[in-house]
Order: structure tokens, then C-alpha cells, then sequence
């Protein structure tokens, strides 16, 4: 790109003639730092974007902003409810299996091959010597101890990490007039090795479910 816009007059005019057309020739999306020209041009979405990751750019590159932060996922049940319907105190062992996935402000799985998904993972795997789970599933028996007239069930909170960065993609030729786009990036997934909260819960029945399971 300095070839091609290098036109004489000396170092300090070069210098000054190669940040003008860098700043009119770099977009950052959904960003307020574009060139004034790009305002009236059509902008890409954040997928037509990353879409060309690989795949009609001539670099393109995720840069992690940190390292991995671990975040809880959402609590949420998992197996099936104990109810008891008899007059002693009963221990219920629930049997559960539960997957998590990952998510990502894009809003696709990073597990499909997607050049960008391959970019990201190399670079997470690079920067801080781990892989990047795109789902992991969990098996257990966990006892709740269920009094009579209640039901009982188990929540389990995952053990997630985020990560957030930036997609910096150079084109050889102009994409929707710019040479190079900034893509902000955020994916949260399954920790790997990670343990998850599980917590046991009772609350006693109503009519309607007496009913259903007590008959």
C-alpha cells in the first residue's frame, strides 16, 4: 500500500501524504474513529465482515484484549424433579446430564468452520497456551433430600470464560472503500476442566402438583 500512494516530494510530505490516505483508508465497525467519506458509504455487517476472514483478505488477525476471565453461566435445573409423596423423609439420587455451550456476539458457533472461528481459536490457543472449548457436557448423581409433601430438584451454575478482542482484517483491494477493517469480538464458553455449582432445592408441593404425582 505505500507503493501505490508514494508520489515524490520528500520524506516529511510522504510522511504526511501516507497518514492521510491510512486514515481515510481504515474503518473500525460500529466504531466513531472512520474517515468523514465513509459516513455517506454503505457499511458490512459484522458477519459479511468476518466472513471474509481467510477468505479474500490478505491478513487477518484476532488480538485478545487480556487474558480469559471467568464468569458464572446462568443457574438452571438440570434432571428431573423428585416429588415425595409419602410421610417420611426421603433422599432422592438424580441422575442429570448438561451441556454447555459457547456464545459469541455474533451470534454463530465458533465449532463450525468458519475461517474467523479458526483465527480466533488459533490465536486464544497461541496467546495463552490453552484451547477454546466450544461446548462440554456434564454428567453426576446429586442427593436432595426431600421432605414429605415437598418436590426437590438440582440446579447447576457452568464455569465459564470470556474473551474479548478485536478482528483486524487488510484487504488488498478496497472493501466498502477501506483498505483495513477493525471488527470488535466477544465469546464466552465452557471453562475447560472447570468445576460447576450445583445446589439442591425443595419447596413443598401444590395442589395441583399433589395431584399429578400423588394421585
Amino acid at each position: 500500500m505505500i507503493n501505490r500512494i508514494r508520489t515524490g516530494g520528500g520524506p516529511r510530505r510522504f510522511r504526511r501524504t501516507r497518514a492521510a490516505v491510512l486514515l481515510s483508508a481504515v474503518a473500525v465497525l460500529g466504531g466513531a474513529a472512520m474517515a468523514p467519506s465513509a459516513q455517506a458509504e454503505e457499511t458490512p455487517t459484522m458477519r459479511e465482515l468476518l466472513d471474509k476472514c481467510d477468505n479474500g483478505t490478505d491478513s487477518c488477525v484476532f488480538h485478545p484484549e487480556g487474558a480469559p476471565t471467568d464468569v458464572m453461566g446462568e443457574a438452571h435445573q438440570v434432571g428431573d424433579s423428585a416429588y415425595n409423596c409419602t410421610q417420611n423423609l426421603q433422599r432422592s439420587s438424580i441422575a442429570w446430564a448438561d451441556t454447555t455451550g459457547e456464545s459469541n456476539s455474533l451470534g454463530v458457533s465458533l465449532s463450525a468452520e468458519y475461517g474467523f472461528s479458526e483465527v480466533f481459536k488459533v490465536s486464544i490457543e497461541t496467546s495463552y497456551g490453552h484451547t477454546w472449548e466450544t461446548s462440554h457436557t456434564e454428567t453426576d448423581t446429586t442427593n436432595v433430600d426431600v421432605r414429605p409433601g415437598e418436590v426437590g430438584w438440582v440446579t447447576r451454575e457452568p464455569t465459564l470464560e470470556k474473551v474479548k478482542g478485536t478482528y483486524e482484517l487488510h484487504f488488498e483491494d478496497k472493501f466498502y472503500g477501506h483498505y483495513i477493517w477493525y471488527v470488535p469480538f466477544e465469546s464466552t464458553a465452557p471453562k475447560k476442566d472447570a468445576s460447576s455449582t450445583r445446589t439442591q432445592h425443595t419447596r413443598p408441593m401444590t395442589e395441583e402438583e399433589k395431584a399429578q404425582h400423588c394421585g
